[in-house]
């Protein structure tokens, strides 16, 4: 299923106003490439708003031997490391990983609508999951 990630992506963002910046539109770039005979997939990507790059980050996706789970690893521009994996799960065309840290929990929705066209939703918690804040919202289609 990672392999459906793999390309370079080019995407129109919503950011909402949070702790890390303000909100308004951005343009999202991922490329992505499948390693380690199919079972990994690192993404580089990186923000622009308004021409400047607003946000880096370095992601690597694994495929666990159990069928249908995986981890994220998350690393940024912003200083996140992760301490552990953030744990995931494919429901039909929806992959879900929710990363925790002391700084609260993050929980990213990847929604495929077609081969060359996918969502992400990012939302924000600070009290455990009781409550969520869409941080971030983007459409990404294949250009490669």
């Amino acid at each position: 299923m990672l392999a459906r990630f793999a390309g370079e992506w080019v995407g129109e963002e919503t950011l909402a106003t949070t702790r890390w910046g303000p909100g308004g539109p951005a343009t999202g770039y991922a490329t992505a490439r499948l390693q380690l005979n199919g079972r990994v997939l690192v993404q580089d990507y990186r923000e622009e708003r308004d021409g400047n790059t607003a946000l880096q980050a370095h992601a690597v996706f694994v495929a666990e031997p159990d069928h249908d789970q995986y981890s994220l690893y998350w690393f940024d521009s912003f200083g996140f490391v992760p301490g552990t994996p953030a744990p995931g799960l494919w429901n039909g065309e929806r992959l879900t990983f929710v990363r925790s840290s002391p700084r609260g929990q993050t929980r990213h929705v990847y929604a495929f609508e077609n081969e060359d066209t996918f969502t992400l939703q990012l939302e924000s918690s600070f009290n455990g999951g009781v409550s969520w804040e869409r941080v971030m919202s983007g459409v990404y289609r294949r250009i490669a």
